[in-house]
């Protein structure tokens, strides 16, 4: 191992994540959901070691007005929508900022959901188990505000899987969703680029071909 480096890409992850996850191979009720585009590629090794479908769920914060990089809420695959009401509240941001913000990240979303799901539909989570990949969660902004999105669509329960995650954010993670699975919890976190030999960009035509791919093994 060198430094930090945990896994090769993100193909070798989504190998090992497998495994972690095996208890779920063939399970009828279960789907693997990927933030794109780097949990695309991790999610695709869950997805074809444990014969699982694969669907995407983009999530698209929603910043505060006058402070971007704060999150008031988020929007996500299925037209479905989060608020934090405490923090619009508290902040005094009024419906027509709202409105105004979530109208330019719906179409971001929308250009998003056309381009990669090539005119699949949104896949029905109602009481399914619910495996959703990141290929590493820093924050955790991203992945909580897909789990508060996903919550609004009641599946049975929600699993978020990832190769690496800051220790120190676990347990919060746990008070989130059903289970949490992450191969390498790193008690020194700088960066999730760190942990990979190979961490180039996932591009739009890799996320199709992979996506594209799962459906063609799963109606072969």
């Amino acid at each position: 191992m060198d430094g930090f480096k945990i896994f090769h890409d993100r193909s070798d992850a989504g190998m090992r994540l497998a495994k972690q996850l095996n208890r779920y191979h063939g399970d009828p009720n279960t789907i693997v959901l990927a933030l794109p585009r780097g949990g695309v590629p991790v999610a695709y090794e869950v997805a074809k070691t444990l014969h699982l479908p694969l669907d995407i769920f983009v999530v698209r914060k929603l910043g505060v007005p006058f402070h971007k990089e704060l999150a008031m809420g988020a929007i996500a695959s299925g037209d479905v929508i989060f608020l934090n009401d405490d923090l619009i509240a508290g902040l005094n941001i009024t419906s027509t900022e709202i409105n105004r913000v979530l109208t330019e990240e719906k179409i971001e979303l929308q250009r998003r959901e056309i381009k990669y799901r090539q005119g699949h539909p949104s896949p029905d989570i109602a009481k399914k188990n619910v495996i959703l990949i990141d290929d590493g969660i820093a924050t955790g902004a991203s992945i909580r505000s897909a789990v508060h999105a996903l919550k609004k669509s009641s599946p049975n329960k929600i699993i978020i899987a990832t190769p690496v995650a800051p220790e120190s954010i676990i347990s919060d993670l746990l008070l989130l969703a059903d289970e949490v699975e992450c191969i390498y919890p790193a008690p020194i976190f700088y960066g999730v680029g760190l942990f990979y030999e190979d961490f180039s960009q996932t591009n739009d035509e890799e996320v199709i071909a992979l996506l594209s791919d799962i459906r063609n093994k799963n109606n072969g």
